[in-house]
């Protein structure tokens, strides 16, 4: 074998080295790969050892060939090595990853509370029979709470309202509204009649929390003046609102009462809403769920915003959002609105 016949052997090696390596499909077929190309039984290997028996002229070009196939050969297996460690860590990872994140968790749409929806409907209901709506402050004074209600200092029918009393000004001169008829009061004040206004919202009184009261609570209140306004006109409001809330299988009924900013007063009932007027345990047997208090303005509340109660007349009526939503909904507990939970307020 003289110097052509070993070069012409180690550039086949190096071309079928260059078709092989990078087609090992696994590490140990690399391994197996290399070893034909550069152990004891390969080609280069047996060329390296017969070049003591070449000319010393042509010694240091086969030694020069046999080092480049070596490094050109190591260089292909080691790139290809690197491949298969890469593809195999990547499977292994795969295989074995244990996933720990947690399954998406959309943020749940709100919605308004039960009241707050009451309260929206029953605004809706009165502006369809032609009223405005009206708020005022939750802090009043004296004046607006009392005193322009026909209920002067010391009169006996404020003990009707336990009232809570804030520490502004004089010794019970400001406190947190119990009704939201002193709104009523303001609206007679800013304006002349025709009035026919609702006024919605919270009120507070020391009350003892039991199944039907709270110490807060919500008030929707109703005020008609007008020259020639009757007890029919109420009676017929109060007709038309609880069969636009309630419904066709509703009617409503009023029944003597006393309320010192009205005369006549009534209190105004609806069917029942377990037995539809037949008698249950809910309404105490009468088949009447009692809703709130109505009357015809009296002359006195007239005078206090400088109405001349000869000209006009006027009714009000007022009624708990609460008490309203408890009757239409079956709720048996005020305590439930206040709790905040979710199994309660997700069914409405």
């Amino acid at each position: 074998m003289d110097l052509a016949d070993a070069l012409s052997r180690l550039d086949v090696e190096l071309t079928r080295a260059q078709a092989e390596v990078p087609q090992a499909a696994d590490l140990d077929g690399l391994a197996g790969c290399e070893r034909t190309l550069l152990g004891r039984r390969a080609v280069v290997t047996d060329v390296h050892e017969q070049i003591k028996t070449f000319p010393p002229v042509d010694r240091p070009a086969l030694g020069k060939a046999v080092g480049a196939f070596k490094q050109v050969v190591t260089a292909l297996v080691e790139q290809r090595r690197t491949e298969l460690a890469d593809v195999e860590r990547t499977l292994r990872l795969t295989r074995d990853a244990v996933d720990l994140t947690l399954p998406p968790r959309g943020r749940p749409r709100g919605h308004l509370h039960l009241v707050t929806q009451v309260q929206q409907e029953l605004e809706d209901v009165f502006v369809g029979l032609g009223f405005r709506v009206a708020e005022g402050p939750e802090v009043e004074t004296d004046f607006y709470n009392f005193e322009a209600l026909n209920m002067p200092q010391a009169h006996p029918a404020r003990s009707m309202w336990d009232t809570l009393y804030v520490k502004l000004g004089q010794p019970e001169e400001v406190l947190l509204r119990t009704h939201t008829s002193p709104v009523q009061i303001r609206v007679m004040q800013d304006q002349r009649p025709p009035i026919a206004t609702v006024m919605p919202g919270r009120c507070y009184r020391r009350d003892t929390l039991d199944a039907r009261h709270s110490p807060v609570f919500h008030q929707i209140e109703g005020l008609v003046v007008d020259r020639g306004i009757t007890f029919g006109d109420l009676a017929g409001t109060i007709e038309a609102f609880t069969r636009a809330y309630f419904g066709d299988g509703r009617t409503a009924r009023l029944r003597p009462s006393f309320f010192p900013f009205t005369e006549p007063s009534a209190e105004f009932e609806v069917t029942c809403f377990m037995c539809a007027g037949s008698g249950c345990g809910v309404c105490s047997r009468t088949g009447w769920l009692e809703l709130g208090g109505c009357g015809m303005v009296d002359p006195n509340v007239f005078a206090a915003v400088g109405y001349d109660p000869e000209e006009y007349s006027g009714f009000a009526f007022g009624f708990g959002l609460e008490r309203m939503a408890m009757t239409r909904y079956g709720v048996d507990h005020i305590k439930a609105f206040w709790d905040n939970d979710l199994r309660f307020l997700e069914q409405f």
